[in-house]
């Protein structure tokens, strides 16, 4: 009796210690040796391999995205594991080339110029900073998700997520409605921050012998995205494109409420006025000016929209099925792990690292260093044609400025690359300080080499300071994909490798607050700007003229504004001789800020020290 309860015993504790391994899918069985005297020893180890194995994960979706299918064969070469988190990153970059349609969807409705009821350049250029902020607080949020169900699965959620943003940002712009294209910006951003760090902590495994190349090219695909993104949105818009209805450039216009409108079949439709300067910035040929009907046309954004998202969820999810990380413990052949970075005790917790003063003082000088590189960023393909096209109209065309925009693109890509590399060279804290000094003479440039392209547009050096302006501003954009592409391996020197995937999740905060501090910033300075500029226009026009262009007195000039009806070109067409146009100089002020923000960052930067050892895990 006293065996049989015994056995009873050893029975229930084996069956409970099953239960335990199985929920971690094991099916080894430590107790066998202390009770192989029992004569149910072998048909409980049996019972406890079956139980385990019938618990193992199971089905399609598993097998293809489960923890397991992300370890590689040890046979696996690692360099083909650039081409999926490439090409993620490639996709995830689209909200660097946002101002490519951004001009656009102020004139949706108007299509040539913008009428009333369209979206200002702001409301239309924030997508992109929700994009990206949404992005980095999901990539802070689902860090320690994306490590848990592994970089497949976060992949593939993300990619899913990533492209039916697009589709519903596609149905906001199809029915003008604000809100519903934030929404599908949000959820891209969701998207982008589930598949955002995931390959590129695989990338840092596969390479801990080059941690800064492997994460600068991994990030230089995000950094290239507007590559893609502008000449497919460029190709599709001008494919799904129509047309409004020209009215000539003499018609009966009413002006109401500060819209202009015409008596057409009984009813009063809005029309706009396209001078011959606001179609030179239109990638369409063959207008004249004069009189729009509005909502007569399409600029076709909806459509291109929702087909780039489409091939935006097929490109990440492909992805996700190519990735792989390396076997544990993986090392590359003829690499020894120096001995601190070998050691168990030389990484820092996710948890423990906000509180370090090096995350707080290399996060507020990652921040300030890409906040003028986001805002540059944000207008690429508007500044340039505000700034160069009225001056130079033969050499600034709107092809000039997607090229100009595809530039800062290749700009990005190259500092992305070119930074991760010299990092590796000269170390992270040295190309930081590259980049917090070298950025303060480049914006504080710009506003010169403006005033002397200005001075003489016509003359033989406006075209070299033109280049340099523009080199200037791509040089601009390579800090700000240098700071991207280094921060990865920044971290892994400062914080060691282990957790860097779920760490830099919080170092992409970075990149939230500096792109919705930077596009808000130039912006708002701009807008201001603006409206300096044109109060000193209407102190200066002669009131007849104004009231035979627009049809009202000089005292609703306001109405006009607000309507969109008057705006600084339409104003220079009728202003006295020798009035100097002041578009090419509303950024100005935005230059000097973003240099004494970066002046700022240089003396952050220097305090960046190494993390003391108090804040590391012990072995």
């Amino acid at each position: 009796t006293k065996l049989i309860l015994l056995d009873s015993l050893l029975q229930e504790m084996t069956m409970l210690h099953c239960r335990k391994l199985a929920k971690i899918g094991s099916a080894s069985f430590p107790m066998k040796q202390s009770i192989s005297g029992s004569k149910y020893a072998v048909s409980m180890v049996r019972a406890c391999s079956s139980n385990a194995d019938a618990n193992k994960p199971s089905g399609f979706l598993e097998k293809t995205f489960g923890l397991e299918s992300n370890t590689a064969d040890p046979k696996t070469n690692r360099w083909s594991m650039f081409l999926p988190a490439f090409a993620t990153h490639v996709c995830l970059g689209a909200p660097y080339g946002w101002s490519a349609i951004s001009a656009a969807l102020t004139r949706e409705n108007g299509l040539v110029v913008s009428a009333a009821s369209d979206w200002s350049l702001d409301l239309a250029t924030y997508p992109m900073s929700l994009m990206i902020a949404a992005g980095g607080l999901s990539a802070a949020l689902f860090g320690k998700w994306t490590i848990k169900v592994g970089v497949r699965k976060a992949m593939a959620t993300g990619g899913i997520l990533y492209g039916t943003g697009f589709g519903l940002s596609a149905i906001g712009v199809m029915n003008h409605n604000l809100p519903i294209l934030y929404a599908g910006n949000l959820l891209c951003g969701i998207g982008y921050g589930c598949a955002y760090t995931p390959p590129i902590q695989a990338l840092i495994d596969w390479f801990p012998d080059k941690k800064g190349l492997a994460s600068g090219l991994v990030i230089a695909g995000f950094g290239s995205g507007a590559l893609f993104f502008t000449p497919m949105m460029n190709m599709m818009t001008s494919k799904f494109s129509q047309m409004p209805t020209y009215l000539g450039n003499s018609v009966d216009v009413i002006v109401e409420g500060g819209k202009q409108f015409v008596s057409m079949g009984g009813q009063m439709k809005e029309v706009v006025y396209a001078t011959a300067g606001d179609l030179a910035k239109l990638p369409y040929d063959g207008l004249a000016e004069g009189f729009y009907l509005v909502d007569s046309g399409n600029t076709g954004v909806a459509l291109s929209l929702a087909a780039i998202g489409a091939v935006y969820t097929s490109m990440v999810f492909g992805s996700s099925l190519l990735i792989r990380r390396p076997p544990q413990g993986y090392l590359p052949e003829g690499y020894t792990p120096p001995k601190t970075e070998a050691a168990g005790s030389s990484n820092v917790h996710v948890d423990t690292v906000l509180k370090t003063p090096q995350f707080w003082f290399l996060f507020t000088t990652s921040t300030l260093l890409a906040t003028g590189g986001m805002g540059l960023m944000s207008v690429a393909k508007p500044m340039i044609q505000n700034v160069f096209t009225d001056a130079m109209p033969a050499l600034v065309t709107s092809s000039f400025a997607s090229a100009y925009l595809m530039a800062m693109a290749a700009g990005n890509l190259a500092g992305r690359l070119g930074w991760a590399a010299v990092s590796d060279k000269i170390g992270r804290r040295n190309t930081f300080h590259i980049f917090t000094l070298g950025s303060i003479p480049i914006f504080g440039a710009l506003p010169y080499l403006i005033t002397q392209c200005m001075t003489d547009p016509s003359g033989p050096l406006a075209p070299y300071y033109l280049a340099a302006f523009c080199g200037s501003t791509v040089a601009a954009i390579t800090v700000m994909g240098g700071v991207f592409a280094v921060l990865p391996a920044y971290e892994a020197d400062l914080y060691g490798p282990k957790y860097v995937g779920a760490i830099h999740g919080r170092f992409l905060l970075a990149a939230t607050v500096s792109t919705i501090v930077g596009p808000g910033l130039l912006l708002n300075l701009r807008k201001l700007a603006e409206a300096d500029a044109l109060k000193d226009l209407l102190a200066k026009v002669d009131p007849v003229a104004f009231t035979e262009k627009f049809g009202v007195d000089i005292s609703q000039a306001q109405s006009l504004i607000e309507a969109k009806t008057l705006t600084i070109s339409k104003l220079m067409t009728i202003m006295p001789p020798g009035t100097i146009d002041p578009s090419p100089f509303l950024y100005n002020n935005t230059m000097y800020t973003m240099a004494g923000l970066v002046a700022t960052a240089s003396a952050l930067h220097f305090m960046v020290r190494p993390v003391s050892k108090k804040y590391f895990e012990k072995v």
